[in-house]
């Protein structure tokens, strides 16, 4: 799957291992992630494509305007998905 914003992906490798971000850009090579809390909206996070793991799920674009309304939609879906 192409990475796209608002997707929701978790980390592969790195510092943030299996933690859940929300992709804010990307191109063919790297992703500009954030997290809402360690990572805000101010100070995202550019990841290299390779280390992310895709998942079905794409936050609104109202859902992305602050760091609580994408917390909130990480919640939402690890509540869902209790599996991750």
């Amino acid at each position: 799957m192409e990475l796209k914003r608002g997707l929701l992906v978790r980390s592969k490798a790195g510092h943030d291992k299996h933690g859940f971000f929300v992709v804010l850009s990307a191109d063919q090579e790297f992703a500009v992630i954030c997290d809402g809390k360690h990572r805000p909206l101010q100070r995202p996070k550019k990841k290299n494509c390779r280390h992310l793991a895709v998942t079905n799920t794409v936050l609104p674009e109202e859902a992305m305007k602050t760091n609580r309304e994408i917390r909130r939609g990480i919640r939402c879906y690890l509540e869902k998905d209790p599996q991750s």
